[in-house]
């Protein structure tokens, strides 16, 4: 059976049934006309009549390709043709019979139009029963393989779900048995679509006990709504595989592909309704300015780029100091973006020098601030690089961009700064504080050196302050991915730790935003949603793999790593929050510092980093940040001898 199923007749077979057909009609069209008179029949010119309409047939179908559909899967567009070329046929032979036949051999030609007449109908009504017949038993043959046939429901019981359902009936390569629609308006629930029942969404349970449902096919735009987010999540916990369907659009005029049918990713359950965000004023900030992205090559810089780029700037240079993903981006960008302006450069923000030399060559009018290390453990164990990187890299910048005259700094912060438990959180809080102060001095001139003799600048200074970024590089969902992925284990380090996740375009929006809205000073923080629980997020992947947790995939528990938070938090206890006019970003407000005693804080700091006196780096750290204290980590001895 399965070899019939795969097997297609060729076109020149389809064509050589189709001219059969009308062949036949024919002939059965002139013997009614004529009264079945079979020797009047054969004394006239009956073989020069066929013999022609033969000829006229062959021509008008091959033309207009009627041959070249797939007969198991004829639609209305198919019986559209054939009427169609019957009836271009019928008038061509008209046409050559007034023209030729009636004058030159002198025949009846009313008796030849009625037999074209006749044959429009029986023929028509021939070829599409054929082609309904073939589909039907098509149809019927693939019924035969219900036990292979996996058995679906769709979600939603609308336009687009009943145009879903007829594609997968449609389709040669799933083997699919919709057992019928879900959807909550109660005015459909218990009603027959297409011959499927629609059922409520809260009867998903009894329908897996009843019908044990392998797949749910959803729509992509079924994920943006909260309560049929929910219900999808209770089919990946009952144990149904949810599979995503692109818009209608970008399959209605073909066969839907498999190929475009998506596993439903752990993503999609995160993401949030769409941030809607001012573009008119990001744009009108950005329109015509030079733009410098630091960290231009990692997860949340390369974001920023594509943002950015949209919004035709003068020119975007891009810094990092990777040259892969430097080299990537750029080709992409090239794709991408073929007509804008930008200059990709290979250097380090802790290179003064160099960094000067970048500000003098392209003078930039804003800067976003993504450079920096970001990894907890690695940080833990490496305090002195993350000195270098996350508080010297920024002083650079932010001082050059003063000394500049750059009319924005935005600086891509994280909630890890808050209450820091780890060196990465706290050397990012110090460059914070950093910020703040300096924008406190910002429209006079900087104590100490100089180097542009820039009197007067008037730089805007604005932190921006976010958690976990979905996907981003070395994150902990495509580390689970590559875990489920080779077999398991995935390992979590605490049942209860939770962090708050955000997606890329939705953080980089908020960014983008939050530098259009600020004055200079401000820590915008962002709605994280509510945070996660990342042992729930680990058991979710597994069961979107159709996998089940701690049988075909253990889930395994190694401890907090060094440094590590159980809670992450946006807000320091102390701090209070002033909303702004987008309800998904809020103002933090904190104390202000003085611009002399974190200068020379930091360079007590960075004179002890300089010397790799680990220790003395950190004691200097918790100095500057006093409520930076140590979890499960080496330095908290120092915590015990300062209290």
């Amino acid at each position: 059976m399965k070899i019939l199923l795969n097997k297609f007749l060729p076109k020149w077979m389809v064509l050589i049934i189709d001219q059969l057909i009308m062949s036949w009609s024919f002939a059965l069209s002139f013997f009614v006309v004529r009264q079945f008179e079979f020797a009047e029949i054969l004394r006239g010119h009956f073989l020069i009549y066929i013999g022609l309409f033969c000829i006229v047939s062959l021509i008008t179908f091959y033309s207009m390709r009627v041959h070249t559909g797939l007969i198991r899967y004829s639609s209305i567009h198919d019986i559209y043709r054939i009427f169609s070329a019957v009836l271009i046929c019928s008038v061509a032979y008209a046409a050559f019979v007034a023209l030729w036949l009636a004058p030159v051999h002198n025949i009846d030609s009313v008796n030849i139009y009625l037999v074209l007449l006749l044959n429009f109908f029986i023929a028509s009504t021939l070829l599409i029963m054929v082609r309904l017949g073939a589909k039907a038993l098509f149809l019927y043959i693939r019924s035969g393989t219900a036990g292979s046939k996996e058995r679906v429901l769709i979600y939603g019981a609308d336009g687009y779900s009943i145009l879903l359902k007829q594609a997968l009936e449609a389709s040669n390569s799933g083997y699919f048995s919709i057992i019928g629609f879900l959807d909550d308006d109660p005015h459909k629930i218990d009603k027959d679509i297409h011959q499927k029942r629609v059922y409520h969404v809260n009867d998903i349970e009894n329908l897996q006990r009843k019908f044990n449902i392998d797949k749910l096919f959803v729509f992509n735009e079924d994920l943006k709504s909260e309560f049929r987010k929910k219900s999808i999540e209770k089919c990946v916990e009952l144990g149904i595989k949810v599979l995503t369907v692109p818009p209608t659009e970008q399959w209605m005029s073909g066969n839907l592909s498999m190929k475009q049918i998506k596993n439903l990713k752990i993503e999609d359950l995160l993401q949030r309704p769409p941030i809607v965000i001012e573009n008119k004023q990001v744009a009108s900030d950005l329109a015509g300015k030079r733009v410098l992205i630091t960290g231009g090559a990692g997860s949340i810089g390369s974001e920023i780029v594509r943002q950015v780029l949209s919004y035709n700037p003068e020119l975007v240079v891009i810094c990092d100091q990777a040259e892969s993903p430097l080299h990537e981006l750029q080709l992409e960008i090239k794709e991408l973006f073929p007509d804008a302006n930008v200059a990709v450069c290979i250097c380090d923000v802790t290179n003064f020098n160099r960094m000067y030399s970048l500000f003098k060559d392209f003078t930039p009018e804003v800067v976003y601030h993504a450079a920096a290390y970001k990894h907890v453990p690695m940080m833990e164990s490496n305090p002195c690089e993350a000195i270098l990187t996350n508080v010297l890299g920024t002083k650079n910048l932010a001082d050059l961009s003063l000394t500049f005259d750059v009319e924005k700094f935005v600086m891509i912060s994280t909630d890890k700064a808050v209450n820091p438990t780890n060196i990465m959180g706290t050397s990012k809080r110090i460059a914070e504080i950093y910020i703040q102060s300096l924008n406190n001095i910002s429209g006079k001139k900087i104590n100490g050196n100089n180097p542009a003799g820039v009197a007067e600048p008037q730089t805007k200074f604005i932190t921006t302050r976010f958690g976990n970024v979905l996907g981003s590089n070395g994150s902990v969902i495509p580390r689970f991915r590559s875990q489920i992925e080779k077999g398991g284990p995935v390992t979590v380090t605490h049942p209860e730790i939770t962090r708050y996740f955000m997606t890329i375009p939705e953080a980089v929006q908020l960014v983008l935003e939050a530098g259009t809205m600020g004055k200079g000073g401000e820590i915008f923080i962002f709605d994280m949603g509510e945070p996660v629980k990342i042992v729930d997020l680990a058991t979710k992947m597994i069961k979107l793999a159709g996998l089940v947790p701690n049988v075909d995939i253990n889930v395994v528990f190694t401890g907090l790593r060094p440094g590590e938070k159980l809670y992450e938090e946006l807000l320091n206890e102390k701090e209070l929050t002033i909303p702004t006019h987008h309800s998904k970003i809020k103002i933090s407000k904190v104390r202000n510092y003085d611009y002399e005693d974190v200068v020379n804080d930091i360079e007590e700091l960075l004179k002890l980093n300089k010397n790799k006196e680990e220790l003395r780096v950190v004691k200097k750290m918790k100095q500057i940040v006093p409520e930076y204290i140590s979890n499960n980590s080496r330095f908290e001895q120092l915590d015990m001898h300062m209290n």
